[in-house]
C-alpha cells in the first residue's frame, strides 16, 4: 500500500486548495444514515458515484473528491487518521455509517470486501450483494476497517461499514448503468 503524502487533513490543507485541487460535500438530511466516499472524485474513482446513488435524497451524504487527475496517494487520508472536522462533525450524527473506498485488483479482482465494526450492516450488505450476483466476503487484514479510529467507525453507536471495491469492478459499475443500479440497490436495500 503505497504511504500517504499527508499524514493530517491540517497539513494537506496548507498545501492543496479547495476547488482546485479538491471539493467536498457535506448534506445532512433527516436520517440516521450517512453514506460517505472520504477518498472520491479521481482519489478513488467510482465511489463517489456509489456513494450519492445509495444516499438518494433521504440519506445524508459526505464526499471529499479529488479534481485533477494525480497519483492516488496526494488527496489520500488513510481511514484510521482521517481528521477533517467536517466529516467527523457529520459522521458522528449518525447512526448508521456507510463508507465506499476503492482498491486495487491485487489477486483479487472481483470481490467486494466489506469491513468495520457494524457486523450487522457489513453481515447484511454482504447478503444483498451476494443475492445480486455480486462476489462479496468480510474485509480482512488492512481492508478489514476495525480500527476503532476509522472514520465509518466515528458514528454515534462507534460502529460502521466500510466497501472495499476493486478498480475492474468499479470501472465495470460505471460503464454499465444496469450493473451499477443492481449494485447500489442492493446496498442501499441492506441499510434501509
Amino acid at each position: 500500500m503505497a504511504k500517504d503524502k499527508y499524514s493530517s487533513f491540517g497539513e494537506l490543507y496548507l498545501f492543496e486548495k479547495d476547488g482546485d485541487d479538491f471539493q467536498k460535500q457535506a448534506v445532512k438530511r433527516a436520517s440516521d444514515c450517512l453514506i460517505m466516499a472520504p477518498h472520491g472524485g479521481k482519489i478513488e474513482p467510482g465511489t463517489s458515484e456509489l456513494a450519492k446513488a445509495v444516499a438518494r435524497e433521504d440519506h445524508s451524504l459526505y464526499l471529499f473528491e479529488g479534481i485533477r487527475k494525480r497519483p492516488h496517494s496526494d488527496l489520500h487520508i488513510t481511514s484510521h487518521k482521517y481528521d477533517d472536522q467536517e466529516a467527523i462533525q457529520i459522521v458522528s450524527e449518525h447512526a448508521v455509517v456507510v463508507a465506499f473506498h476503492g482498491r486495487r485488483d491485487r489477486e483479487d479482482p472481483t470481490t467486494v470486501h466489506v469491513g468495520g465494526l457494524d457486523a450487522a450492516t457489513r453481515d447484511a450488505i454482504i447478503e444483498e450483494l451476494r443475492l445480486e450476483g455480486f462476489d462479496a466476503a468480510v474485509g480482512y487484514g488492512e481492508l478489514a476497517g476495525e480500527h476503532k479510529n476509522n472514520i465509518c467507525n466515528r458514528g454515534s453507536r462507534s460502529l460502521g461499514v466500510q466497501l472495499e471495491i476493486p478498480k475492474s469492478l468499479r470501472v465495470d459499475l460505471l460503464s454499465e448503468p444496469k450493473l451499477f443500479n443492481k449494485f447500489s440497490s442492493a446496498v442501499r436495500k441492506a441499510i434501509v
